[in-house]
């Protein structure tokens, strides 16, 4: 995230002093900038949620929520992910990055309760695995021109790993 506080301010139409009155300085507005989009990111995590009639359904809807929210608030997912802010530098920054993860822990929980408990993953190890795969699908595909390194979508990508993983898992029964 390459900017002074100065071309914010010239970029929001403001005095280059107008920034300081709301933010000691540009970790405090990145940080802030982050807040608000894990607050947008665990609304639409909680939304695709409900959107699903199934454990798989609402598992693969948070999937492309994911993707969705990279592409359509960029900077608050750089923010979020890629700016090197500490999240546990203050509670509410914390709770508030948790709400999307939470979602996803609670998806997987319910998609492997069906397993018995000694083959059963933790559903946290099961959650962050998704979690990297779609983050690295974002980082990869789905913030540039789509197709432009892939002939298949980010969805299908991560409709495809998800799978894989899943199945693999004995969480999803293999393919006939």
């Amino acid at each position: 995230m390459g900017f002074t506080m100065a071309e914010a301010a010239k970029t929001a139409g403001v005095s280059a002093a107008a920034p300081y009155r709301h933010f000691e300085g540009r970790e405090d507005l990145i940080r802030e900038i982050a807040r608000q989009g894990f607050e947008i990111f665990g609304d639409l995590m909680n939304f695709a949620y409900a959107k699903g009639d199934t454990p798989l359904a609402s598992f693969e809807s948070v999937g492309r929520a994911y993707l969705a929210f990279a592409r359509k608030y960029p900077g608050n997912y750089i923010a979020m992910f890629e700016s090197n802010i500490s999240i546990n530098a203050s509670p509410e920054l914390a709770a508030v990055a948790n709400r999307g993860f939470d979602v996803l822990s609670k998806a997987a929980e319910e998609l492997s309760a069906h397993l018995p408990l000694n083959k059963r993953p933790p559903p946290m190890m099961i959650s962050q695995h998704i979690w990297a795969m779609s983050h690295g699908i974002v980082e990869l595909f789905a913030r540039g021109e789509p197709g432009a390194r892939s002939p298949f979508s980010p969805e299908e990508l991560l409709e495809t790993g998800t799978g894989i993983y899943l199945r693999g898992l004995g969480i999803l029964p293999a393919d006939e």
